[in-house]
């Protein structure tokens, strides 16, 4: 029997989409969307009547581009932009005048930005650039100059949250950054999903995802190209208000970097734990996963699983060679550099340097030109370290110079000239290799040397480890 409707019920039926969700067209507020006018007052008119009213959509229409000097995102909104139009960073230096690390000046400025706010979500097939290659200098082969500045760098950051709460950011594709392109600080309850990340490989400085002092957050099913790290967590000293680093996923990721793709640190002034990534691609990379602590932060409770991590060597402009995996803890340099008051606590000039423990890496296979490097300032700064199921498979394939490890940046020797062995340990406890494999490729340099050396390590165990030394005459080593 078919239930009739009455007319009441059918004018619901029908209204109820309709009013779900307000739309506030960003054209309607004066926006020109012609390229060349400034369409921030008019965005920023748009999303203040959106948040006043309660909340809605703040779309950014299709077949336009949008050229917008900095403007804040306020609480309630979701900021659409639509399949075909595109958000463009003003070009001009001047537009930028707050910076993006509060009291210190030197480390780039704001775009987009938003301050304690709460239900938020940027989504859309559309482009967010930020516009990152007007603000460099002149082009070089593996890089870009970046330009002198007296106090404030004005290179602006594409997003910076601080102290947001439910946090969606969904399907855009965002990019071109001259510096961080998604910066979380002192977030809660974050979403970060399918997106696409590109930054130009020359920039420096122009990290993709940085997870900053932030709790709960979610990152899977993106597509990352940063010069800089694609996806890093760390503990900012601007903003140690907020606590720990702790409760992050990443999941089902394909990342390429020119430094290191996955990283943890260096600035860690406080705890970075429970964190896991799984299902994740790294390709052509400078370092694939890095644990680089140089602060007096602590990191433990991590787990990298499925992962396959290709590294390729480049120049020096870039921290790292080639190590696939690197997990390190060294003091922080003693620096003369425009931000090296934020560098230590507030009135040391010397810093130390907290543990690395509890990390395990399982089922992933690493091709590259160097090997798996763990090294700590003394053995008690890394413990607890296991691979299980990791296969190390080394071949030269570039002509820059290897035989070296980078430890930058550390109050110690920053490169360290020595052989290249598949898993090389130095000063730690409690590593633990099981069911491990290493193969080495045709292009075998004199430096290329063991499956796996140790130094000043207490406690190293190893059970069915497969391979041997690149040159088979090599004696084994376990100092």
């Amino acid at each position: 029997m078919i239930k009739k409707l009455s007319i009441v019920s059918l004018v619901l039926l029908i209204t109820l989409p309709l009013t779900a969700q307000r739309i506030y067209n960003i054209m309607t507020y004066g926006a020109k969307g012609d390229g060349k006018t400034n369409d921030a007052p008019a965005i920023q008119k748009a999303i203040d009547a959106c948040s006043k009213s309660g909340g809605g959509r703040v779309l950014v229409p299709s077949g336009h581009v949008f050229v917008a000097s900095p403007f804040n995102l306020k609480s309630g909104i979701d900021l659409h932009v639509e399949a075909g139009a595109k958000l463009l960073a003003n070009p001009d230096e001047k537009a930028y005048t707050k910076s993006a690390f509060r009291q210190n000046p030197g480390e780039g400025t704001i775009w987009i930005g938003g301050e304690n706010i709460r239900d938020v979500s940027i989504t859309g097939l559309g482009e967010i650039d930020g516009n990152g290659i007007s603000f460099m200098g002149k082009e070089l082969d593996d890089s870009y100059e970046l330009k002198p500045f007296n106090i404030l760098d004005p290179r602006p950051h594409v997003l910076t949250i601080v102290g947001g709460k439910n946090i969606r950011i969904r399907d855009v594709r965002i990019g071109n950054s001259a510096y961080w392109t998604v910066h979380l600080a002192g977030c809660n309850d974050v979403v970060i999903n399918g997106i696409t990340l590109l930054n130009s490989l020359k920039v420096r400085n122009s990290d993709g995802i940085d997870v900053d002092h932030s709790k709960n957050v979610r990152i899977s099913d993106c597509y990352i190209e940063s010069g800089d790290d694609c996806i890093c967590l760390k503990n900012r000293r601007e903003y140690e208000e907020f606590g720990c680093c702790e409760n992050i996923t990443v999941t089902n990721c394909t990342m390429t970097s020119r430094s290191c793709a996955i990283k943890i640190g260096s600035e860690n002034m406080d705890t970075i734990r429970q964190v896991v990534f799984n299902n994740c691609i790294i390709k052509n990379s400078n370092r694939g996963v890095g644990i680089q602590n140089r602060d007096e932060g602590v990191v433990h409770d991590v787990i990298f699983s499925n992962m396959i991590v290709e590294g390729h060597l480049f120049s020096d402009v870039w921290w790292g060679k080639a190590e696939p995996i690197y997990v390190t803890a060294y003091r922080r340099a003693k620096i003369n550099h425009k931000d090296a008051n934020w560098r230590f606590p507030k009135g040391a000039t010397e810093g130390r340097v907290g543990m690395v423990y509890n990390i395990s890496f399982s089922n992933i296979k690493c091709i590259g030109e160097n090997g798996i490097y763990v090294s700590g300032e003394s053995a008690g700064k890394i413990v607890n370290i296991s691979f299980d199921n990791v296969d190390v498979q080394l071949n030269k394939t570039t002509n820059i110079p290897g035989g070296v490890y980078d430890r930058r940046p550390a109050n110690v020797e920053g490169f360290v000239k020595g052989r290249t062995s598949a898993f090389y340990f130095d000063q730690a406890q409690n590593i633990r290799l099981r069911n491990c494999s290493v193969q080495w490729g045709n292009n075998r340099p004199e430096y290329f040397a063991h499956a796996a050396e140790a130094h000043g390590v207490d406690s190293f165990t190893v059970f069915n480890l497969e391979g041997g030394a690149a040159f088979p005459q090599l004696p084994p080593v376990n100092k």
